[in-house]
């Protein structure tokens, strides 16, 4: 795959809504998606539990040369306690098909990160589902750890799939 001519990782703004709509849409997939396939009419991305101040954008040159969104990660605090404040979670992330295996998806872990600790966040975590190979891979070589999982806990493309937690420390 060619060189992917990419620009810093940016926090997502409102006007970012339709090419996020259409990029998750895109990227669905039984790989990773509980909920059904969308289907029009499609709702807006974002709504009062989809904010942009959770989200991280990846912005990159498409094949055709254009500068388009290449990826998203969502990242929110995972409760409201304040027992819980120092933890963050992944709750979302999505890589463009054109962009895939170039070091987007790698680009916004590490991005999120750091928010995470300039939050003063000590520890990150993310449920993954148990066939998704690729992104547990990618998780473990950013350092989670596998920390529990839930056999069978969705029922998806007419198979029992695991839900599997993941968790790292922050620290430097």
């Amino acid at each position: 795959m060619p060189e992917l001519r990419t620009r810093p990782v940016r926090p997502a703004v409102h006007s970012d809504d339709t090419a996020l709509g259409e990029l998750d849409r895109a990227t669905w997939s039984t790989l990773h998606a509980v909920q059904p396939r969308p289907h029009p009419p499609y709702e807006p991305f974002f709504n009062d539990r989809n904010l942009p101040e959770q989200l991280l954008v990846a912005e990159a040159e498409d094949p055709a040369g254009a500068i388009r969104i290449a990826g998203y990660i969502r990242v929110v605090a995972p409760t409201p306690l304040a027992c819980n404040a120092h933890v963050r979670q992944i709750q979302g992330l999505a890589v463009a098909d054109w962009a895939r295996g170039s070091g987007v998806a790698r680009g916004l872990l590490r991005a999120a990160f750091a928010l995470a600790r300039n939050e003063g966040a000590n520890r990150m975590t993310l449920r993954v589902l148990g066939h998704n190979a690729p992104a547990r891979a990618l998780y473990e070589s950013e350092g989670f750890a596998v920390e529990g999982v839930l056999p069978g806990e969705f029922f998806l493309g007419g198979r029992y799939v695991d839900d599997v937690m993941m968790g790292r420390s922050l620290a430097p």
